[in-house]
């Protein structure tokens, strides 16, 4: 399967024949977890973390490796944010590769001391297990920021994994970590993580994630209305499944030049991060809803990649907030007072 973006909608992406490695490097570890590693520390170096200067390639690069395979995407994409993060901080990055632990749950709570020391339970940690360091969120004097620490500490305690029964992204599962006298380094001041700029385009990188992975649905959808060439139906899920991969793809590019060439300021940015976000969020529903009415129960069924994606897909794009965050966006734009329209 091909990766190809579309004519002059972008600047400063990586080539097709970069395109293709990078396609190729995950067709071949796909599955093999050590494998998957190295490729993911590779990356940081081919592909660079989200900043101005990079977005285009960060992005693209993503998507061309969900396009083959979510998983292997779900363990590059938070390794580069964390880079990305580390870097803007002026933070020397450690050996191995990182995750960003960031999200909250009623009654758990991870609080820093005065000397950084962690104690308490962070919940949601995608692949803890696997990881070497993460940059996590903590309740510290003064308000909530943002730490670099070393899971392998033996104050660290990753939570078997037995709960995790998603059937999308079955080997990136999310668990709760116990910290007990644990030392970490301090990113940033308080309040820095949420408040630094460019905190938004840690959520541009995930809609190029999505996007990738509603390549290969549309890629299933090509190959079926192929052979039905006289069916209408099959040439219209597809017509339409590739006018909103095709809304996707322009929603990112033209938020990689607004990165790239520095058009806009922090508070359009998150605007339109939220915006990309929701645009490319709603495309790959909708595509996968398409794949899924179009192709019918069989490859539901019998073709394993294609089950896998399907669900992948799905778990992957409702980490979203949905409904909630076009409500966000819904308020972004009353907020200003100017009007895209």
């Amino acid at each position: 399967m091909t990766f190809r973006l579309h004519p002059g909608a972008w600047a400063g992406a990586s080539d097709d024949a970069e395109l293709d490695a990078l396609r190729d490097a995950a067709a071949a570890v796909r599955g093999d977890v050590d494998g998957e590693w190295d490729l993911v520390r590779l990356a940081g170096e081919r592909i660079g973390a989200m900043a101005p200067g990079n977005a285009a390639r960060h992005l693209v690069g993503l998507a061309a490796i969900a396009a083959v395979d979510l998983t292997i995407a779900r363990r590059l994409e938070p390794h580069l944010d964390a880079l990305g993060i580390l870097r803007q901080a002026g933070v020397a990055e450690p050996d191995g590769v990182l995750g960003v632990f960031a999200a909250e749950a009623p009654g758990v709570r991870l609080e820093a001391d005065d000397e950084h020391v962690l104690r308490g339970r962070k919940p949601w940690c995608s692949l803890a297990a696997e990881l070497d360091h993460a940059l996590v969120t903590a309740h510290a004097p003064g308000g909530r920021r943002l730490l670099l620490v070393d899971l392998r500490h033996p104050g660290v305690a990753v939570q078997p994994a037995e709960g995790w029964v998603a059937k999308g992204l079955p080997r990136v599962p999310s668990t709760p970590v116990d910290f007990d006298a644990v030392p970490a380094v301090p990113i940033g001041d308080v309040g820095w993580y949420l408040e630094r700029p460019g905190f938004a385009l840690g959520g541009i990188a995930v809609a190029a994630c999505w996007w990738g992975g509603a390549v290969g649905l549309v890629g299933a959808l090509d190959a079926y209305a192929a052979r039905k060439r006289d069916d209408q139906l099959a040439l219209l899920a597809l017509g339409e499944a590739a006018v909103a991969l095709h809304g996707a793809e322009l929603s990112l590019a033209a938020a990689a030049r607004a990165v790239d060439e520095r058009l806009l300021d922090d508070d359009a940015l998150r605007l339109l991060a939220q915006r990309v976000r929701s645009t490319v969020r709603g495309a790959a529903d909708r595509i996968r809803s398409i794949a899924v009415a179009t192709l019918g129960p069989a490859p539901l069924a019998f073709d394993a990649d294609y089950a896998q994606r399907v669900a992948d897909l799905e778990l992957y794009t409702a980490q979203d907030h949905g409904a909630r965050d076009l409500a966000r966006l819904g308020a972004l734009l009353i907020e200003r007072e100017e009007r895209p329209w």
